[in-house]
């Protein structure tokens, strides 16, 4: 036991942690040694400061010059729809508000892409810098990459897919607009959903990524196309006459003289039947103004053709308009049992018995 209590006083007196005192000697030699460690690895750090400094400086002066360029950018294709407005033709084709999202849509899409390039560019550069090996890391990044866009494909697409929207101006901001999924007129474009207004008031909110095809009725022009149906005896010259009236008189007056973009033309006959032909007249107007074009043109028709003593017909046939009613119509045909002496009044009448079998 006395052997056992010695060595564990030894140990103890082996590991004390108490500090020893340094000498003068001691102290110098380690000041000696840190001067020394720093002076041979200064060099390294300022070398990395500066290169890391450097970066961050020329990446933060491209992203403001680039931004910059961008935003100057967005504000000429501002001021060229502007200008265009002030024109007569420019009033009716350029839409200022559509425009102005459209704009600021590519030039947010722009610059957060350069912006994510250059800083994730100079980000990568540094981690360099400090001598890191980045394999790992970008493998690391590209397994959640995939990860992520297998989790969320229908964010990425609906994303993309309002990107090329946008960018090949599919549509904007007052145009109608037939998505396949919903119709109506367009109220606002982002990035991921577009809303609609719909012919009863109600908003639609559908994802770009579900848009298959789009069907635009705001761009270019419209038809207006009128069918009017004649008795087949009117002069078709006199009823091409009447027409072309028409046609003289809604080129002069307001608005119509504005919301067509050509002449009223009478295209011909379209059906022929031997209780009516039908002529066709058609029109080009301003998107989105081709029904109220048909609803003025069948309203001066109308009172051109009352005028001219030409009679537009339709619905039942001619024929059955002008027959007389048969006043014996409503009159149920005689019985066969009316007369007595008729083969079915004899074979419905009671069988008189013999007399000699009453006795």
């Amino acid at each position: 036991m006395s052997a056992f209590w010695s060595s564990w006083s030894s140990a103890l007196l082996e590991t004390d942690p108490s500090p020893s005192p340094v000498t003068l000697d001691e102290a110098a030699k380690r000041a000696e040694s840190a001067a020394g460690w720093v002076e041979e690895n200064w060099s390294t750090w300022l070398n990395t400061g500066l290169r890391i400094a450097l970066i961050l400086v020329v990446a933060l002066v491209l992203r403001m010059l680039v931004r910059r360029a961008l935003t100057k950018l967005i504000a000429r294709m501002n001021r060229s729809a502007q200008t265009a407005q002030g024109t007569g033709l420019g009033g009716l084709l350029v839409n200022a508000e559509r425009r102005r999202q459209r704009s600021e849509a590519i030039g947010s899409v722009l610059r957060s892409t350069a912006s994510f390039l250059i800083l994730g560019t100079a980000a990568l550069m540094i981690l360099g810098a400090f001598q890191i090996d980045l394999a790992p890391l970008l493998a690391s990044a590209g397994v959640a990459g995939v990860a992520i866009g297998f989790g969320a494909r229908n964010l990425v697409t609906d994303f993309l897919s309002g990107v090329f929207m946008i960018m090949e101006d599919q549509y904007g901001v007052g145009d109608s607009i037939d998505a396949g999924v919903a119709s109506g007129e367009v109220i606002e474009v982002g990035l991921r959903v577009t809303k609609l207004r719909g012919d009863n008031g109600e908003i639609w909110y559908v994802r770009n990524g579900e848009i298959k095809r789009i069907g635009n009725l705001s761009q270019g022009w419209a038809t207006a196309a009128v069918d009017i149906t004649v008795r087949p005896t009117e002069d078709l010259d006199h009823v091409k006459s009447v027409i072309a009236d028409v046609a003289d008189g809604l080129a002069k007056d307001e608005p119509w003289n504005e919301q067509m973009w050509g002449p009223l033309e009478t295209l011909g006959l379209t059906e022929v039947l031997l209780e009516s032909m039908t002529f066709r007249v058609s029109a080009k107007t301003m998107p989105g103004k081709a029904l109220g074009v048909e609803r003025e043109v069948r309203w001066r028709i109308k009172r051109a053709f009352d005028a001219a003593g030409i009679r537009i017909v339709g619905g039942l046939p001619q024929q059955a308009e002008e027959s007389a009613a048969d006043p014996t119509a409503g009159m149920a045909a005689p019985s066969v049992f009316a007369s007595e002496r008729s083969p079915q009044s004899i074979a419905a009448s009671p069988i008189t018995p013999p007399a000699n079998l009453s006795k």
